[in-house]
């Protein structure tokens, strides 16, 4: 008897530590997220708040009982914010579509082709991650400047279709199916294209859409190269339009309308993220796990 009241302690005091340890890490994410999530409701609070209300706020007030969709009008009108929209939609699309021809083909060679050479040319191949940006950014200027692409959308494109990360996450990915099922679809007379096609994308669909939406968010935010060979404002992407905003637009007067512009440029990232988030999760830890 005396046995079983001193497990039941036992239970009780494991189930209190339990409770206890969960409640803590709910209240410990719980706090980070209002943290991390703030920046985006201030953003979004400020953009429906009228200039006047705003100006007339010596003490920033949390919540609003007048909003007002004024500013997102004023963010269409009083600048081409849809042309930025459109240049940034085709660069993100166009980037995204060449580089995943360019990774998935590279990645095939390096996972399942055979040919001389084949893992020095690969460690060549990665070692091209230590060289520094800024490095790879002079000369792409140089070289986009010398073929006259100043100012165009396969200047901007160019030498964004490519990626090393993303071919070593892609091989290490194609590695992991069996190679006994890529030799039994030689030996049934499957070609290496079709076998790609048919099995070895299907299979990574998780890692690839990964890369896919990474892509995508690299492109909308892709700042300074943008900066650095457009001067037109008809080539301006949603980043560079924000700058162009700030300095010559409405933006340091009109700080409601500004984030009415923020707001806008944010919310397809958002979306696409809250959509494809599943695939995400599954593609990073897919391309962590070996075997």
């Amino acid at each position: 008897m005396q046995m079983n009241t001193d497990y039941a302690k036992i239970e009780r005091r494991s189930l209190f530590r339990r409770r206890t340890g969960k409640a803590v890490t709910y209240f410990l994410l719980t706090l980070w997220a209002l943290i991390v999530l703030f920046p985006f409701y201030w953003m979004l609070l400020t953009s429906v708040k009228s200039y006047g209300a705003y100006n007339a706020e010596y003490v920033p007030a949390f919540f609003t009982l007048s909003p007002t969709f004024e500013n997102y009008h004023t963010a269409f009108t009083a600048v081409p914010l849809a042309r930025y929209f459109t240049n940034t939609l085709i660069f993100t699309l166009v980037t995204t579509a060449v580089m995943l021809v360019v990774i998935v083909l590279a990645a095939f060679a390096f996972a399942r082709l055979e040919f001389k050479g084949k893992n020095l040319l690969f460690t060549l191949f990665l070692s091209l991650m230590m060289i520094p940006t800024e490095l790879v950014v002079i000369t792409n200027f140089q070289t986009i400047t010398n073929l006259g692409m100043r100012n165009t959308f396969a200047g901007l494109i160019l030498p964004s279709v490519t990626s090393v990360f993303y071919i070593y996450l892609l091989k290490e990915n194609f590695e992991q199916i069996p190679e006994e099922l890529y030799k039994a679809a030689q030996v049934d007379g499957t070609g290496d294209f079709k076998y790609l096609l048919k099995v070895m994308i299907p299979i990574s669909q998780p890692t690839i859409v990964t890369i896919v939406i990474l892509k995508i968010i690299e492109c909308w935010n892709s700042y300074v190269w943008p900066r650095l060979i457009t001067d037109d404002p008809m080539y301006f992407l949603v980043s560079n339009g924000i700058q162009e905003i700030r300095e010559n637009g409405f933006g340091r007067e009109n700080i409601p309308a500004m984030m009415a512009a923020v707001v806008v440029i944010s919310v397809p990232l958002i979306v696409l993220f809250l959509i494809f988030r599943k695939k995400v999760m599954a593609g990073v830890s897919r391309g962590g796990t070996k075997g």
